[in-house]
């Protein structure tokens, strides 16, 4: 294994998951409280469509949450010159 093709930490990658999983928590929020604010103001097509992004949200969230951060790196080391074997000395 070569070391550029080593993973974070699992500190690191437990800090990326909860981020990402708050980020989607907050936009679930944002969308709930947007169509709550929508429906008040009579816009009758905006909040269905908020409430939907609010339900299906939670799924997405811990969908990404659960994926692991990995580093792959698919570069190949090439030998480029052939040096046939040694024979025997003279």
């Amino acid at each position: 294994m070569r070391i550029t093709t080593v993973g974070t930490s699992r500190a690191q990658d437990i800090a990326t998951r909860q981020r990402r999983y708050l980020l989607s928590m907050s936009l679930r929020s944002l969308c709930f409280v947007g169509a709550v604010i929508a429906g008040l103001a009579g816009i009758g097509w905006l909040w269905p469509i908020l409430i939907a992004g609010a339900l299906i949200l939670p799924y997405f969230a811990v969908v990404l949450a659960n994926v692991s951060t990995m580093r792959n790196d698919t570069f190949e080391l090439r030998r480029t010159i052939d040096h046939p074997e040694l024979g025997p000395r003279r």
